[in-house]
């Protein structure tokens, strides 16, 4: 199968952890050895994760310098792509023995220049911060910030991705047995000038739903969303939650899912799977094997499936 393996934060962060260089390679080690087995097992491999904190992180440092000419945030995802594929790309090469290519395509996807999320900013960027700290730092800075769970943290416009321009790079390394790592942090942010020409804007598109529109363009059988849950749950959060072994999107649309983390991901899948793709799968990033073979995560088909009574 031709497989989309998006990766979540955990990838590269575990929750707690500092954001250091170190703390990233030694989890993306980690990583690299699951997407591996993804290779072994005989599948096609298109690689996408998350730049969320590192993308935070660099607007901080580049605020810090000169705060009147801090650069935007579609650059700051262009070197947060370049960054974060560098280590996985080195990283899975080892893992892989060197055995066949893995290469970073820095990718642009385009946005509808009018999108209503430029007026409502949504995705959390950045570490987190008490209320306090979290409300001086948006006055002097001009942020907009959002609760995240007991922190604060700032939230950035997500528009919804609508294109990929480089699609025709991507399917050349694919055809010459590639393994690529694209759309980072759900890609670099364009808008379609008059002209047709491409400029960037200020936002971070969602890494799960760039994942689908990718996996839909190119056709891909499977897309996995990696992360450090071992499925969906129902009834997250309360005394009766339990994980979910299968989902339709009719199924789906009647949860109720947490809008900052599972929401995107579960809307995400149900997308790829309605236009056409076999399954997508949500899930543990070390059962990334196991959740392609449907013995681990939750997978969503458009094919209804009994959920076994163990697992609803």
């Amino acid at each position: 199968m031709l497989v989309v393996a998006a990766l979540g934060g955990n990838a590269l962060l575990r929750r707690g952890e500092p954001l250091t260089a170190q703390n990233q390679r030694l989890n993306i080690q980690h990583a690299a050895t699951a997407l591996a087995a993804i290779l072994r097992a005989g599948h096609q491999l298109v690689i996408t994760h998350g730049n969320g904190p590192q993308v935070g992180l660099l607007a901080l440092q580049s605020a810090a310098y000169k705060p009147d000419e801090a650069y935007p945030l579609d650059v700051l995802g262009a070197e947060t792509e370049g960054m974060i594929g560098y280590l996985i790309e080195q990283e899975l090469e080892n893992v892989l023995g060197h055995d066949r290519p893995v290469a970073v395509l820095l990718t642009q996807i385009v946005v509808d220049a009018n999108d209503p999320a430029f007026a409502n900013p949504t995705k959390f960027v950045g570490p987190v911060y008490l209320e306090d700290e979290a409300r001086k730092l948006a006055a002097a800075r001009g942020w907009a910030i959002a609760p995240d769970g007991d922190r604060w943290r700032r939230v950035v416009a997500s528009p919804k991705p609508q294109e990929i321009p480089d699609l025709a790079v991507l399917r050349l390394l694919m055809r010459n047995g590639v393994v690529v790592i694209c759309a980072g942090g759900g890609g670099i942010p364009v808008v379609r000038r008059g002209d047709g020409s491409l400029i960037g804007v200020e936002a971070v598109i969602d890494k799960d739903h760039a994942s689908a529109l990718l996996a839909t363009a190119i056709k891909a059988d499977a897309l996995l969303m990696l992360t450090d849950v071992t499925a969906v749950f129902r009834d997250f959060g309360t005394a009766r939650a339990a994980p979910i072994a299968r989902l339709t999107p009719e199924q789906a649309a009647a949860l109720s899912l947490p809008q900052g983390s599972m929401a995107p991901k579960v809307a995400a899948a149900c997308d790829f799977v309605q236009r056409g793709g076999k399954l997508a799968g949500i899930g543990r990033l070390e059962d990334a094997v196991a959740i392609l073979n449907g013995t681990a995560g939750t997978l969503v088909t458009t094919q209804t499936i009994k959920i076994p009574p163990e697992r609803a």
